[in-house]
């Protein structure tokens, strides 16, 4: 009897809700991660805003699931507008939200109808699951007990350069998205801002057949992507804290002069000994020019 009315809850615990707004992670790559929830709420939804129609629809068929419901757009520049319509819609049926991959909300479309739901007493409720975020901290081999998420790494190099400053001292790991062909010139940016022997994990094609995780410093990265990547790409950098702290000048210049008096042309000395130290190529020589 006991073990009867376990199996009871159980049930009622894996079933889905029957109106309110249904937030789910759809896969990153590979089909599999999908779960049986997922494959139940896309055929039961009254009606699902997807941030891709298409894309969702071809989820759908890859998993066997009937849609049912009415297939709506949902992405940033319409989803103030769609807000209220949906949230009509979840007061006596099931709206789900999903996003292209992982995560809605996660630099993702959702924030709008999931805040305008609390806001409304609309129940909200979440089918957890991939995520690109979770899975590039696991796999980094950082240290990453505590983390921020930024989102994506500024386009322009003035904002690129505020956002750097700002994260020089941060005590926790950094995980942030980058474009395939602007991640060279990020990890250089950087390295520049950050230090070039500070750590980072680029992980890309997460879960799918190329997938790679690529560890080092700042300026090792840097020059492996100077050329561009292929995929989708999360990159995390570890906490300032775990970074070497910055070798005292002096210091630095009686290792180019130490190179200098073992035969190394000074500049040559100079860029060797600024590259591994992290600082500025030009200050380091004019402090050893100084010291001759």
């Amino acid at each position: 009897m006991i073990l009867l009315v376990m199996l009871k809850l159980v049930a009622m615990d894996d079933s889905l809700v029957a109106t309110g707004i249904l937030v789910a992670a759809t896969p990153l790559g590979n089909i599999r991660d999908a779960s049986p929830r997922l494959v139940e709420a896309l055929e039961r939804a009254d009606v699902i805003a997807a941030e891709d129609t298409r894309r969702a629809r071809s989820l759908a068929a890859a998993l066997g699931a009937e849609i049912r419901g009415k297939v709506v757009s949902n992405f940033d520049h319409n989803e103030e507008h769609r807000a209220q319509e949906l949230i009509d819609v979840a007061r006596s049926g099931l709206v789900l939200v999903i996003s292209d991959a992982g995560m809605p909300l996660v630099s993702d479309p959702g924030h709008s109808i999931v805040s305008a739901a609390h806001d409304a007493g609309v129940r909200v409720t979440c089918l957890p699951g991939p995520s690109a975020v979770t899975t590039a901290l696991a796999l980094s081999g950082l240290g990453v007990g505590r983390f921020i998420f930024d989102g994506f790494a500024p386009r322009k190099s003035g904002a690129r350069t505020t956002w750097l400053e700002s994260l020089k001292g941060e005590k926790r790991a950094i995980c942030f998205f980058e474009s395939p062909h602007r991640i060279g010139a990020t990890l250089a940016h950087a390295a520049e801002v950050l230090g070039s022997e500070r750590r980072v994990a680029v992980c890309r094609e997460l879960t799918k057949t190329y997938e790679e995780v690529r560890r080092g410093t700042l300026a090792e990265l840097a020059e492996w992507a100077a050329d561009g990547l292929r995929g989708e790409i999360t990159v995390v950098i570890d906490s300032a804290d775990s970074t070497p702290a910055p070798a005292d000048e002096e210091d630095l210049v009686e290792a180019v002069l130490a190179k200098v008096d073992s035969g190394m042309r000074l500049k040559d000395a100079v860029k060797d000994v600024a590259k591994a130290a992290g600082v500025k190529v030009g200050d380091l020589y004019d402090a050893a020019l100084l010291r001759r």
